[in-house]
């Protein structure tokens, strides 16, 4: 882990006698009007926002049951109430430096401990609500009390607070929750990790702080429900810095997508992509590698008639013989286009695509 990463996770850690990563000196310390925030935020709390939940109407009156009910379930957690959870993780698993945060917890008074147990009824805690509703502090700061399996929880939509600090590029969230062991490979209900929703979305450094801090703890080659990896993601978002970052990573520049096995290089060529195709040979992939159905790029390139993807392929090496499940080779795509045909010459003498040349 580089020694940048490391100075941030010291920043993360709290000072001596304080307990909420220098955000904040407590919950208590917010005073009425940071519980009138708390109290605003979870009259807010219910629906979809910014892309994630969006806004419906909620009444006071509505919220006050759910509020002040201090046995709320959450589905994570079976039989257990959220507090319950929160009590027994943090005797359980906290060292003497994080026991005053358990003491924190239980200084609260009724009011402010109701907002920290609080689950609505779209399955948000706190933390989900205070990411969506871009209330940073009060993120950190909920962090820096909880243990993770707390962080973990997902809501209806299998969002993880990690997701969603992700999808709205908080990056001091992103450190802290990764800073503290959040699980970076929880799915939504797409099948989508974090480190996904970064690259979907292009932020490219929550994608860097989520690698560098989850190093070897995260698998490279996992799936959405779309069969994608995160590599094959970054290609048809042509993303190259996110790509780069990827492979020097530990992902696959071979890796194949779960649907029909098509390569970051099979994608790149699909789209149509000169210049990414340019830059993933670069990276010296399989450019003969094969589909479920057989098909190599060349054959892509060939059947879409796109010549200048043709002659790329041809001149990494690309094996202009090779049959698909249909018997097809790039050559018998090519039949009756010139311009194809003659970057793609028919020669038997061939070993692994390339001609055998004979001294006279």
């Amino acid at each position: 882990m580089s020694e940048e990463w490391n100075q941030k996770k010291l920043s993360l850690q709290p000072e001596e006698g304080r307990y909420d990563s220098g955000i904040a000196d407590s919950v208590q310390s917010l005073g009425d009007d940071g519980v009138s925030r708390l109290h605003s935020l979870l009259e807010e709390g219910d629906g979809k926002h910014h892309g994630v939940r969006s806004q419906v109407p909620v009444t006071v009156e509505d919220k006050l049951p759910e509020i002040y009910e201090l046995e709320r379930i959450d589905s994570t957690y079976g039989s257990s109430s959220l507090i319950e959870s929160i009590s027994a993780s943090c005797v359980s698993q906290s060292t003497p430096t994080e026991r005053p945060a358990l003491q924190e917890v239980r200084k609260l008074d009724p009011q402010q401990l109701d907002a920290l147990i609080y689950v609505s009824e779209d399955g948000d805690t706190l933390l989900h609500l205070a990411i969506i509703h871009s209330m940073p502090d009060i993120a950190l700061y909920f962090t820096s009390l909880v243990t993770k399996d707390i962080l973990d929880i997902q809501n209806d939509l299998y969002q993880t607070a990690l997701h969603l600090a992700v999808y709205l590029d908080q990056r001091r969230v992103v450190e802290a929750l990764v800073f503290k062991g959040a699980n970076g490979e929880l799915q939504d209900r797409k099948g989508d990790t974090a480190l996904h929703v970064a690259c979907d979305n292009q932020h490219l450094e929550c994608a860097r702080i989520v690698l560098q801090g989850l190093r070897g703890q995260l698998n490279m080659h996992l799936q959405n429900w779309n069969g994608l990896s995160c590599i094959h993601v970054a290609t048809l978002k042509r993303d190259r810095a996110l790509i780069s970052l990827l492979l020097e990573s530990g992902a696959d520049i071979n890796d194949q997508e779960g649907t029909s096995g098509k390569t970051p290089l099979h994608l790149a060529v699909e789209i149509a992509d000169c210049s990414l195709v340019t830059e993933l040979l670069s990276y010296r992939p399989c450019v003969n590698a094969t589909m479920y159905n057989g098909c190599t790029p060349l054959h892509l390139a060939v059947g879409r008639k796109d010549a200048a993807l043709a002659r790329l392929l041809c001149q990494a090496g690309a094996d202009t013989l090779i049959r698909n499940r249909e018997g097809d080779t790039p050559h018998d795509l090519a039949e009756g286009n010139n311009q194809l045909l003659a970057l793609l010459p028919f020669d038997d003498l061939k070993i692994s695509g390339q001609p055998v040349v004979t001294s006279a």
